[in-house]
């Protein structure tokens, strides 16, 4: 994988901002000037050294703000390799029960399925996927892709719940034994040989025959499933007025469900607290094998909140160096009160011979 980056400035101009620095440098060293001056005609002895602390601190500020304002950006260009004789699929449970969330209000089973998805993508990156529903029936949204970009907007964009709705109108509409399409059906190519399919659901399914999907799965070359457990059986699905809909109810044997179907299968079962170990298994699972360019993949990261952050250090530098200078000049004041100069009274100069 070969990686190219560049500094890209989105806004250039806006540079310029820096240039309002140049204001109160110029007013400091006119004033200092002017002071230097004024001592040499008075004769007067200069004043002790002085640290450059604040014009070196406005300067920074301006600068780090004006750097921060043309949105520096570090683009980097990826030319891809990915693996020929592997594909993952990744398939989402899209019925109703994946609408229960901890809390009214809170994040559904489908939001967070869909960010564990992208994320697993992530740690597959050599590896084209694709996307898939699954209710009582799987059905692909995109076949396996070599570019990460076209994952994600099919994951954000086309999974949704009941698109496309189940075939049957069953109080419980996910039924597992769906997957066994994964291995009998035409969703890798034939030269495929090692094949991965990541199940993203809650695992509340209706009856089916775990060895019979298991022998589906297996049919030559065989595929490995993946399972993510999404949910608990403490969420429950809220109306609008964010009351629990009493149609629904939490399935207490879904994650035992998803492990038998998994040892059945010889693939494996996590939660959604362990996607690491699923993205280790699902690795394990496709091995390595030979892989060819595919393509560049450009990413960017902003670097303008980074510099605007960076202006607070000598921000705070000033805001200290004025906050001692104001703490010294008032011990010096208290100090004089404490010791006051003893009055003397001046002696008035006489004329010689001038009487009393």
């Amino acid at each position: 994988m070969a990686v190219a980056a560049s500094l890209v400035f989105l806004t250039p101009t806006a540079a310029l901002l820096a240039l309002v620095g140049a204001v109160p440098l110029g007013a400091l060293a006119l004033a200092a000037r002017r002071e230097r001056r004024a001592r040499e005609a008075l004769r007067l002895p200069g004043p002790p050294a002085r640290r450059p602390l604040r014009p070196a601190g406005v300067a920074a500020v301006a600068a780090l703000l004006g750097l921060a304002a043309s949105q520096p950006v570090l683009r980097s260009t990826t030319t891809l390799r990915v693996r020929t004789d592997a594909q993952a699929f990744f398939v989402l449970d899209v019925s109703r029960s994946m609408l229960a969330a901890r809390s009214p209000g809170g994040r559904t089973r489908i939001a967070r399925a869909r960010d564990d998805a992208i994320r697993l993508r992530q740690a597959l990156l050599d590896v084209p996927s694709g996307v898939a529903t699954l209710t009582d029936r799987v059905l692909p949204s995109l076949f396996p892709d070599a570019d990460p970009a076209v994952f994600d907007a099919t994951v954000r964009q086309a999974i949704r719940i009941d698109e496309p709705p189940a075939s049957s109108s069953a109080i419980v509409a996910t039924s597992l034994g769906a997957l066994g399409a994964l291995g009998t059906q035409n969703f890798f190519p034939p030269t495929v040989r090692h094949r991965v399919a990541i199940v993203l659901t809650d695992g509340e399914s209706a009856p089916f025959d775990p060895r019979a999907t298991a022998r589906a799965l297996a049919e030559r070359p065989g595929l490995t499933p993946i399972f993510v457990r999404i949910g608990s059986p403490a969420e429950q699905v809220f109306g609008p007025g964010g009351q629990p809909e009493r149609g629904y109810h939490p399935d207490p044997a879904a994650a035992q469900t998803l492990a038998g179907l998994a040892q059945q299968a010889h693939g494996a079962a996590f939660s959604e607290g362990e996607l690491g170990a699923a993205a280790r298994a699902a690795r394990a699972a496709l091995g390595r094998g030979p892989t060819a360019a595919a393509g560049l993949a450009t990413s960017t990261r902003a670097l303008g909140p980074l510099a605007a952050l960076a202006a607070l250090l000598p921000l705070a530098a000033l805001l200290a160096d004025a906050l001692r200078s104001a703490a010294g000049a008032a011990r010096a004041r208290v100090g004089r009160r404490r010791n006051p100069v003893p009055w003397r009274p001046s002696r008035r100069l006489r004329p010689r011979g001038a009487e009393r």
